[in-house]
């Protein structure tokens, strides 16, 4: 089964405005390009290179803090990089997730909400905790340009 990639952002520093995008170069040097989070300091693991988000998660995110289509947040607020749809992320490390003809990402653990999402909306960090719904966290394998509306697959 496969998805599509449905948006794309970054932020260049912590706490910093959002920027939507229609493509970027992601990279094992760096992750996405112009995020503050993708380069992968000495002595690091680089396990939060790269967050991911599914369409579906956040749209039930928002279903139970009663905020229906015109009421909706944008899923970029949730400060994740990649928005997928249709697919369903891994709920395990060490999974890789293929979007496009090269980017490889290894899933390497569960992005879990942090106070921070409450300061976005009161509630909404407990909407993100169950079945995974705050993302995936991974690790650039291997460098892609990506395009919203590229395919996602997870891989073996």
């Amino acid at each position: 089964m496969n998805g599509r990639l449905g948006g794309i952002a970054r932020h260049s520093r912590p706490r910093g405005p959002i920027e939507t995008l229609d493509h970027v170069a992601v990279t094992r040097e760096c992750g996405v390009i112009g995020n503050c989070r993708g380069v992968i300091l000495p002595g690091k693991s680089g396990r939060r290179q790269v967050s991911l988000i599914e369409a579906e998660s956040w749209s039930a995110a928002m279903v139970d803090l009663g905020r229906f289509e015109d009421e909706a947040l944008p899923w970029h607020v949730r400060r994740a990089n990649l928005l997928v749809e249709g697919i369903r992320l891994p709920r395990e490390p060490g999974k890789v997730i293929a979007i496009g003809p090269a980017l490889r990402i290894e899933v390497t653990c569960e992005c879990d909400p942090c106070h921070r999402m409450d300061e976005i909306l009161p509630g909404l960090r407990a909407a993100l905790v169950p079945d995974w719904r705050g993302g995936v966290l991974g690790r650039v394998l291997t460098d892609g340009e990506i395009v919203v509306g590229d395919e996602v697959r997870i891989e073996e």
